[in-house]
């Protein structure tokens, strides 16, 4: 039940950030606003050393480094998908690919599900594609060329919480500072090379911080959850973050909340339940 709880907290931050994030790329380019969020949840990771510990064993460093280049790998697939299109198509696929792979690596591990977890959890990947899928626009179907950003981006979020999760139980928040570290670097080296590209806008520094203290305490919420539960039922309910901006976005911009997505958040709620009876 911790571990369910967590991995709440974890979806429903991811979504708020994710939420605001968006808020802020609406107003200057997307790395402008990566390049606040991430120094700034870097600095939150760091706070928390002295409060959680940190080990920086090698095993620690090493599994934090690929969450890292996956982070920054998952960042920019994601918005290349995106730019593409059709979005109501390609985020679910983003969502399930990235629910999916963790639950085969827990699995593979060794990971066994009662018989509420078995009815839970195709529930919960249920869940996550109605709930991240936007109002269709018609019979529109992506190409191969969008498709693939889209796999990759889903693969890139699911090693990232992968990597996370085989990190020693005992290295505290090193992997996510490690983690942190890696990505900034790499992002702050792309911005670097595209300053060109940026144009003048300056970033929304409110809304771009509040990005980055949200994306921390996500990850801080997973890493917890993952080390007192089993990744399968932890990595489906963390991809739920769909939900959170959902509701943001119709609480905020008054934006519609679409017949499928409704569908999807009651389906979500069936499903947490079922894997808390698991």
């Amino acid at each position: 039940m911790i571990a369910l709880l967590l991995a709440l907290g974890s979806s429903l931050a991811y979504g708020c950030a994710d939420f605001l994030g968006g808020l802020g790329a609406r107003k200057a380019h997307v790395l402008r606003t990566v390049m606040v969020a991430a120094p700034v949840s870097l600095a939150v990771e760091l706070l928390l050393w002295p409060l959680l510990g940190a080990s920086f064993s090698p095993a620690a460093l090493g599994w934090g480094a690929a969450s890292g280049v996956a982070s920054a790998a998952a960042f920019a697939l994601l918005y290349r998908t995106l730019a593409i299109g059709p979005m109501n198509v390609l985020s679910p696929v983003t969502a399930l690919v990235s629910a999916v792979l963790p639950v085969g690596v827990g699995l593979l591990q060794g990971e066994r599900l009662t018989a509420a977890g078995v009815v839970g959890l195709p529930l919960a990947l249920v869940a996550v594609v109605l709930v991240s899928a936007g109002h269709g626009a018609g019979p529109t179907r992506p190409s191969r060329t969008a498709l693939s950003p889209a796999f990759g981006a889903g693969a890139a979020i699911a090693l990232q919480l992968v990597f996370l999760h085989q990190a020693p139980s005992d290295s505290g928040v090193a992997p996510l500072i490690v983690g942190r570290a890696v990505s900034s670097a790499v992002t702050l080296a792309a911005a670097g090379l595209m300053h060109r590209r940026l144009g003048p806008e300056r970033p929304a520094y409110a809304l771009s911080a509040t990005t980055g203290v949200l994306d921390s305490v996500a990850n801080l919420l997973f890493l917890l959850a993952a080390r007192s539960g089993d990744l399968t039922v932890v990595a489906v309910i963390t991809a739920l973050y769909p939900a959170g901006t959902v509701l943001l976005a119709r609480g905020v911009l008054s934006e519609r909340v679409h017949r499928g997505q409704l569908v999807g958040l009651g389906a979500a709620a069936v499903a947490v339940s079922l894997l808390a009876l698991a």
